[in-house]
């Protein structure tokens, strides 16, 4: 039976294993990217108290939104939207008590999850001019939404509320890169960050299969040697279709 490997952040593992486990797929935990407190945090408790004054809180990742919510000192505004890409942030944000109805986020057939599929949605929304916008993420990132949104009119500032760092592999993830290297046809990565990607390079894992969440990542795995690499929603139910696609 094949093997799954989940690099996500280590967060987010354990719910998708136990997913995972649920549909019938055999999987394991290799975090390609630890996540840590913002090196600064006073400008994240600073966007928490003036959260009443925004617009449009816009979230990149459930890390974003686990991080800032560490500094939650008030329930969120009601007139707030928030915005994310991924169904993982949307769950995240409903549980630390966003309702469902202020999430905004790509259409559920959208073809990919991606800022531009969030901008579809976003853009008739309202008139964006001199609106106000939290960008919330981690060290750096993609500009292309917050160009939109800055060219509607908006005031858009970025607050960093998490620091990605490379992986530290303990003696299990030591020994499980070793048993795939061994057997290579008897697992397949799943990869949703290039930049996780980008962590594997020296390992010596070229020629093995792999599922991205999104073509920049299936593209990233390729160019590490990854083939092939099919493409599937972030999703553990895509996921698994895919898997036995493989």
């Amino acid at each position: 039976m094949t093997t799954l490997i989940v690099t996500r952040p280590r967060p987010q593992c354990a719910a998708w294993l136990a997913r995972l486990a649920e549909l019938g797929v055999r999987a394991v935990a290799l975090p390609l990217i630890e996540i840590l407190p913002a090196r600064d945090a006073a400008p994240v408790a600073a966007a928490w108290a003036g959260l009443a004054d925004v617009d449009l809180a816009v979230f990149v990742s459930p890390n974003a939104v686990e991080q800032f919510f560490q500094h939650a000192d008030r329930p969120w505004p009601a007139h707030t939207l928030a915005a994310c890409v991924g169904p993982g942030s949307a769950q995240a944000l409903i549980e630390h008590g966003v309702s469902a109805g202020q999430v905004v986020q790509p259409a559920a057939d959208a073809a990919s999850l991606d800022s531009e599929h969030l901008w579809q949605q976003l853009s008739p929304r309202r008139d964006w001019a001199a609106a106000r916008v939290l960008l919330l993420r981690g060290d750096g990132g993609r500009e292309w939404l917050a160009e939109q949104l800055t060219a509607a009119g908006a005031q858009v500032e970025a607050v960093t509320t998490y620091h990605r760092a490379g992986p530290r592999f303990d003696a299990a993830e030591l020994a499980l890169l070793d048993a795939v290297r061994a057997e290579p046809t008897g697992f397949v990565w799943l990869f949703s960050s290039a930049e996780a990607v980008g962590h594997l390079q020296g390992l010596h894992l070229a020629g093995q299969r792999a599922i991205a969440t999104h073509e920049r990542i299936a593209e990233a795995a390729r160019a590490a040697g990854f083939d092939p690499v099919v493409l599937a929603r972030p999703a553990p139910e895509a996921v698994t279709q895919a898997l036995k696609g493989l």
